[in-house]
């Protein structure tokens, strides 16, 4: 296949745990390491980009060697608050460890409900991405919870990937996940099953290919990372589906190479944005 054309110069990068957790429950040290690779190369060209991570809720199991998810939410909050200090540490190790610097933020949902501090977030963005600096986000899932009266929670971080990367005028969502992309039957289930390279529009036989979390790890699945393709489609930009096993993938895509699934053609946003319903 041939390369894509890519006009890119702000972009968000998205990572799940999936990705940042191996499967026996131990942080992933080499994909974090791959992804500070890859994110400092971009910057250093001059991208101008943000990074979405899941992981606190799975580094906070590791870091307590508990090897099933605890049901009850102060449980969960407690792991987000132990695993989130970790996960920052370690982004901030291997980040410096290429010359880049970080800056955390922690959202709800409420930020973004609120014009004055949505304001706030964007232009405390926008200062981070002036002086090179990456920003880290992740949902501050230590006070966001859905028994609240008010709304808090994204629900997963596809869709706070999604909602930062409309609300900061990005050219490009990459969703890293544990799997290449999006494919036309669940592949776990279909040897047969063929990986779909270009969705322009969300239809019905797109849908019928999501199913749920694979791990039991992290909270989202292909269902979700539709719905953060419908976000970018209706605003008229590209998302991306491709594999976090290697990070530096994203260097690929940037390069125009086509790997994963590519979501959305500008041009054809407003009729696509009707078909996910």
């Amino acid at each position: 296949m041939a390369k894509r054309a890519m006009q890119c110069k702000r972009l968000v990068v998205k990572i799940g745990t999936s990705s940042l957790i191996h499967p026996n429950g131990k942080v992933n040290l080499q994909t974090i390491d791959r992804l500070a690779y890859a994110l400092t190369a971009l910057n250093n060209q001059g991208y101008e980009l943000v990074l979405v991570t899941s992981g606190a809720i799975g580094v906070g199991m590791a870091e307590l060697g508990m090897s099933k998810r605890p049901a009850v939410i102060a449980e969960q909050q407690a792991l987000a608050a132990i695993g989130q200090s970790e996960l920052m540490t370690l982004y901030t190790q291997r980040f410096s460890d290429y010359g880049a610097k970080i800056g955390q933020l922690l959202l709800t949902h409420d930020v973004f409900d609120y014009p004055m501090n949505r304001q706030h977030v964007l232009d405390t963005i926008d200062a981070l991405l002036a002086q090179q600096v990456i920003p880290v986000i992740n949902e501050n899932d230590s006070v966001a919870v859905d028994e609240l009266d008010h709304r808090t929670t994204f629900g997963d971080n596809d869709q706070l990937s999604a909602l930062v990367a409309k609300q900061i005028g990005a050219d490009l969502l990459v969703v890293l996940s544990d799997i290449d992309g999006l494919y036309d039957r669940d592949p776990n289930r279909h040897p047969n099953a063929a990986l779909m390279p270009t969705i322009t529009q969300l239809s019905a036989k797109v849908l019928a290919a999501a199913g749920g979390s694979s791990t039991r790890f992290g909270t989202g699945g292909m269902v979700t990372k539709l719905k953060a393709a419908k976000t970018m489609m209706r605003a008229g930009k590209q998302m991306v589906l491709a594999s976090g096993r290697d990070p530096r993938i994203v260097l690929q895509i940037l390069a125009g190479d086509p790997v994963g699934t590519w979501f959305g053609q500008p041009k054809q946003a407003a009729s696509v944005s009707q078909s996910f319903q």
